[in-house]
Formats: C-alpha cells, sequence, structure tokens
C-alpha cells in the first residue's frame, strides 16, 4: 500500500512539473525570443499611417538630389553594375538614423515613428546617387496613398539599374528620373499601376 502511495506521488509530482513549466516558460523573458522577435518585426515594418499623395516625392527644397562624383558613364561597369557595389558604399544605419530623426521633423510628419518610413536615396545608390548626402537623402513614407509608397520605388530603382547596366539606358538619364518625379518615372519604366509590396531583398 505505501508503495502505491509513493507511486502515485511521484506521478502527480512529474506531471505538475510537465504542466507548470510551459507556463514558466512562457513567463520567462527570453521565451520564444525569436517568434516574439519575427512578429515584432512585421508589425513595425508594415504599420503606420497612409500618408496623402503629395508626400509620395520628397521636397525639392529640402532634398534637390546629389550625384556620385565617383560614378560616370564611362565607369559604370567597374562601378554600379559590379554585383554588390551599392551595398559596399552604403551609409552605416547610425548616421541614416540620426539624419532620418532629424529630418522627420524637418519635413514636419506627425507621425514620428522611425520604422514607418525609409530613409530613402532619393537618387539610388544603384544608378550613381550620392551616399551620404543629405541632399539626396530623405525619409520616405512606407505607405502613401494609391500605393505610391516606399517599396515601388525600390521596385523603381531595380529596374533603372538593369536598364542603365544591361540595355544602355544613359546614366544621366536614369538619375534625372528619379530626381524629377520617381512616379512618373515608374509609369514610364514599370507600369501604370504601382507594386508596393516589400522586395525580398530589401
Amino acid at each position: 500500500m505505501k508503495k502505491w502511495i509513493v507511486r502515485l506521488v511521484l506521478v502527480l509530482a512529474v506531471a505538475s512539473i510537465v504542466v507548470a513549466e510551459p507556463a514558466v516558460a512562457r513567463n520567462h523573458p527570453w521565451h520564444g525570443h525569436r517568434g516574439w522577435h519575427e512578429r515584432r518585426w512585421h508589425k513595425r515594418g508594415s504599420g503606420g499611417p497612409v500618408h496623402p499623395l503629395s508626400r509620395a516625392l520628397p521636397n525639392p527644397r529640402l532634398t534637390p538630389g546629389a550625384t556620385n562624383p565617383a560614378v560616370t558613364q564611362a565607369d559604370i561597369r567597374s562601378t554600379i553594375c559590379v554585383r554588390g557595389y551599392a551595398q559596399s558604399i552604403r551609409p552605416p544605419e547610425r548616421y541614416t538614423e540620426r539624419l532620418k530623426r532629424e529630418q522627420i521633423r524637418e519635413y514636419g510628419y506627425k507621425d514620428r515613428k522611425l520604422w514607418h518610413y525609409e530613409e530613402d536615396h532619393e537618387i539610388a545608390l544603384s544608378v550613381g546617387g550620392a551616399p551620404r548626402s543629405p541632399k539626396n537623402l530623405w525619409p520616405q513614407p512606407h505607405k502613401v496613398a494609391g500605393g505610391w509608397g516606399s517599396y515601388a520605388k525600390d521596385r523603381l530603382e531595380s529596374q533603372l539599374h538593369w536598364l542603365v547596366c544591361h540595355r544602355g539606358l544613359a546614366l544621366a538619364t536614369a538619375q534625372r528620373a528619379l530626381a524629377q518625379d520617381w512616379i512618373a518615372a515608374y509609369k514610364k519604366y514599370v507600369g501604370s499601376v504601382p507594386d508596393n509590396r516589400r522586395l525580398h531583398w530589401h
């Protein structure tokens, strides 16, 4: 009889541990850390207000655009058309994040959440834009009325890079297209309907 009671106590004790462990783990700050981070990233990356169409383009007074003197039509085969070149000259996040904070205030945006914007190069690095010049960087909203948000512009930049490097589009033409009116350029080089889905490589 005593052995049966001992066994019953042991079984109940083990069962209580199995049941209690997930509850304790769920309350632990590191439980499911990866999953929490992914959900948090998704929320931060996809939320935010939809900005009016007027904010799809940068303020030309604050962000007129600037080119990289190291990139010319004559040397595109050794610069922008080399795989990984744009990434190699991209300024560090600590620089662009600080600038983003300042420019969000300069642009007068009421929404100050950094993750609702991309600190975007008006003239993309992939077509010879200046990497660090504040004249070529601006806080572009991810969501804009009509679908003309930052991810749509990314698609245009990718298309222009391909046209410059593989189809003979003049570098200066691609740069002007981005500096003057990237929405008009999108309609000309990509299509009339914007695709503002996030690119996999972004």
